[in-house]
């Protein structure tokens, strides 16, 4: 959950402590692959020494178009589909959070959430995280004894491996392996879903995607799924996708193998302001009775634009969208004390004359003295006295 932007700092490390359960080794250093050593078989094959050269050419050319590394697929648009939009915050119902850490590194936090009324979130569920600078464990349980859980490793510079567990009564197991390797200019990410070798060979999903950076703005790259059941003949699809950073705005596209097509927009308005558009437009076959012909089959376009704003207060923050089937979303959070928060979610389906709310309260307490004053204003995530704050009583 994120929470607004004060004068009091709310941090475990240079993490806020509403956004820990949201924490994954993300974004890399920047790092320059290395030419081959220049040992006595690449120097003296010709062959091996021809290769040799061009590597270090097209190393050398890398470096100084001074390009960047673009991120993954997977946050392709996250700019718009995870800050700006409601999509990980919505909820209905009543909702109270307690959220306590208990360490600022290693990060350790444990919270409790009750809820009454939603069709989403459980009437109760607790989870707890743990987090070093190279490995971070999440689990999450809920009164139903549905669990889920992620880990987190950071193998170097280079390399994160990544397991996602869940167990649920009404849904069927899940458990997906990622690897990511984030060089100084690309990123390559292998992901494989409920991998099975025992009947047949390889059953399950597997998915493999390249995003590479041609300037220091513009970012190409390709995403291929296989799919394959024991029962079914294997599927495959590949999606092709895009990305530019103008610093102040991002564009992303995104077309899928099913002709589907996603296209988003950022813009930074202001310091204290953010506003995001995202459009999907998909082809499919609506089935048709024709009187001569029978039952048949045409192609139908279908398409859905989604605006939305988010406003960040001193103590507050708001976001608001409004998508083209009609309906309208506010998400409300709001800190009355340095350790309370108010929640509010609303939505109004035009078309459909229905409507949707949800409150809630948010605690968060301290598992010692410097945590303490550090929700409270006092000092920041180093120690240090907050300019206009009262004096530290020792």
């Amino acid at each position: 959950m994120s929470s607004a932007n004060s004068s009091v700092p709310q941090a475990v490390g240079n993490v806020p402590i509403q956004q820990l359960n949201q924490l994954s080794i993300g974004t890399l250093p920047s790092v320059t692959p290395q030419p081959p050593r220049q040992n006595s078989l690449w120097s003296s094959n010709p062959v091996f020494s021809y290769l040799n050269d061009v590597y270090i050419t097209i190393s050398e050319h890398r470096k100084s178009l001074g390009l960047t590394n673009p991120g993954t697929i997977e946050n392709l648009n996250k700019e718009v589909s995870r800050d700006v939009f409601l999509n990980q915050y919505f909820f209905t119902g009543l909702r109270a959070d307690l959220n306590k850490a208990f360490s600022m590194m290693p990060a350790f936090q444990t919270s409790h959430t009750l809820s009454m009324g939603s069709t989403i979130l459980p009437a109760y569920a607790f989870s707890s995280l743990f987090a070093t600078e190279d490995f971070f464990v999440q689990g999450n349980v809920d009164n139903e004894l549905n669990f889920s859980g992620r880990i987190n490793y950071g193998w170097d510079k280079f390399n994160i491996s990544k397991i996602t567990l869940q167990l649920a009564h009404s849904q069927p197991s899940m458990i997906q392996l990622e690897q990511d390797y984030q060089a100084s200019d690309f990123s390559i990410n292998l992901k494989t879903l409920n991998p099975n070798f025992l009947y047949d060979g390889f059953s399950g999903v597997a998915v493999a995607s390249l995003l590479q950076s041609l300037t220091p703005k513009l970012a190409v790259g390709l995403e291929a799924m296989y799919s394959k059941q024991p029962i079914a003949p294997p599927d495959t699809a590949v999606s092709y996708v895009a990305r530019y950073n103008a610093g102040n705005w991002i564009a992303s596209a995104q077309l899928q193998a099913q002709g589907a097509l996603i296209a988003s927009f950022w813009r930074k308005v202001s310091d204290k302001v953010e506003a995001g558009l995202e459009t999907q437009i998909g082809a499919t076959m609506k089935q048709v009775a024709d009187p001569l012909m029978g039952i048949g089959f045409e192609p139908v376009i279908e398409g859905q634009t989604t605006i939305g704003a988010k406003y960040e207060y001193r103590t507050a923050v708001f976001r608001g969208q409004l998508d083209s089937t009609g309906k309208v979303s506010a998400f409300l959070e709001k800190r009355v004390l340095p350790t309370v928060s108010i929640l509010f979610s609303g939505e109004i389906d035009q078309f459909k004359n229905s409507s949707r709310i949800g409150l809630g309260l948010q605690f968060e307490a301290a598992g010692n003295e410097q945590l303490m004053m550090m929700q409270q204003g006092l000092i920041d995530a180093n120690g240090n006295s907050i300019p206009g704050a009262p004096p530290v009583q020792l």
